[in-house]
C-alpha cells in the first residue's frame, strides 16, 4: 500500500493479505527458490511434527512475516522512505530453515552458490545475520528482509512455545 495507514478501511488493506500475500512470487526464479527450499528443509519437517503441525507453523510464520514486514514498512513510508511491495513465501521458508537449524542442527547442508558444506546451525546464524545487514543497511532495495527475519522469529517464538519455555 502506498502512502498508508495500514488499519484504516480507506487505504484498502484487507487482514487476509497478511496471509495470501505469501501465495503471490514476483519472478519464476523467485518461486523456484521459494519452493526448493520449501521441499528441502521443509520435507523433514513435516515428516518429524506431522502435516497438521507443519502447515500451522508455515502459516504463523508466513503472517508473522507479513506483521513485521507491514510494521517496517509502515515506518519506513511514515520516515518518507519509498513503498515496496512484499510477496512470497519467503518469510515461511526462513522460518522452516530456522526450525531445520534447531531440530536438526548439526545436520550437513550445502549451498548452491557458492558450494560450501556447513552444519545446519551455522546455516542459519549465517544467513539471520546477512539478512539483518542488507536489511538496516538497504544493500539490496526492493527485499523484504525483515519478512524474512520475521519469519524466522514467529517460527522461534512458536517454537519455544511448543517446548513450554518461555521465550
Amino acid at each position: 500500500p502506498g502512502g498508508f495507514d495500514p488499519f484504516s478501511p480507506g487505504d484498502n488493506f484487507q487482514p487476509r493479505q497478511l496471509l495470501t500475500y505469501g501465495f503471490l512470487h514476483a519472478s519464476f526464479g523467485h518461486l523456484l527458490f521459494n519452493m526448493l527450499a520449501l521441499y528441502m528443509f521443509g520435507a523433514p519437517l513435516e515428516l518429524t511434527w506431522g502435516p497438521r503441525r507443519f502447515l500451522a507453523y508455515y502459516l504463523i510464520c508466513v503472517v508473522g512475516a507479513g506483521l513485521c514486514q507491514l510494521a517496517v514498512g509502515w515506518w519506513s513510508v511514515s520516515s518518507g522512505g519509498p513503498v515496496h511491495a512484499t510477496v512470497g513465501a519467503s518469510g515461511g521458508v526462513f522460518g522452516l530453515l530456522l526450525a531445520y537449524g534447531m531440530l536438526f542442527p548439526n545436520q550437513r547442508v550445502m549451498l548452491l552458490i557458492p558450494p560450501i558444506s556447513m552444519k545446519a546451525r551455522t546455516l542459519v546464524i549465517v544467513y539471520g545475520l546477512f539478512e539483518l545487514m542488507v536489511g538496516v543497511t538497504g544493500l539490496q532495495p526492493g527485499v523484504a528482509h525483515f519478512a524474512h527475519l520475521g519469519g524466522m522469529l514467529f517460527g522461534w517464538l512458536l517454537i519455544r512455545y511448543w517446548r513450554g519455555q518461555p521465550p
